[in-house]
């Protein structure tokens, strides 16, 4: 497989659906701070994340495989592809594992979606569906690559391309239901507007040092 110069990961597409801003902080500023949510995925894929092959009558399972996409600019990790014999040859078959049970955003199907456009190009043949396995629910949720979620990924795509062209961080936008599950959340300071991280906490330690921050400031 030919390397990418710079590639976009695939995980920052989900991070991007969720949030641009947290996509930012992440893979622009590098900050990340884990909480019980993030542990247990960690836990999760740590347990799944080396690369493995076995065959089982007709499927045969690749875990921890390389992926990459030269058309988008994308390369990533599949947690796991099947690939299943169907008329003298293989269909890809992504699957994802994730913590906890279906989302109410479409996050986790993006980040799949993008692992589909990567095994297309690498193998030349379409990739009509994968599955999303949740550890809560212990199930596998089928997911249709249809022309919609194609189109949301490579628009999360190429707003990532943007965002890392320019290497600006979006402002801050408080959301309830987002951001008070956010690991970031005592980092980002939604409610504060700055527009980095990084910039605020400079302003805090400027502050710090002309003796103006107050013990509510800290």
């Amino acid at each position: 497989m030919e390397e990418i110069d710079n590639p976009i990961p695939l995980s920052a597409l989900q991070h991007a659906v969720y949030c641009l801003r947290q996509a930012a902080l992440i893979h622009l500023e590098r900050l990340w701070e884990e909480n019980l949510l993030t542990a247990q995925g960690r836990v999760l894929h740590e347990t799944i994340d080396e690369p493995a092959a076995l065959r089982r009558k007709d499927v045969r399972r690749v875990s921890a495989m390389a992926l990459s996409c030269r058309r988008l600019g994308i390369a990533g990790t599949a947690d796991l592809v099947e690939f299943r014999a169907e008329h003298g040859d293989e269909t890809a078959y992504p699957v994802e594992f994730k913590r906890g049970k279906p989302k109410p955003h479409r996050a986790d199907e993006v980040q799949l979606c993008a692992q589909a456009l990567c095994l297309e190009e690498m193998t030349g043949r379409p990739v009509p569906e994968g599955a999303l396995f949740y550890a809560q629910t212990k199930r596998r949720k089928i997911v249709v690559f249809d022309p919609e979620l194609r189109r949301v990924t490579e628009e999360t795509v190429a707003a990532l391309a943007q965002l890392f062209a320019t290497g600006q961080t979006p402002p801050a936008h408080y959301r309830l239901e987002t951001c008070r599950a956010c690991s970031l959340l005592d980092l980002c300071r939604p409610k504060a507007g700055a527009r980095s991280v990084r910039e605020w906490q400079a302003k805090q330690v400027a502050a710090l040092l002309s003796g103006s921050v107050t013990e509510r400031d800290r």
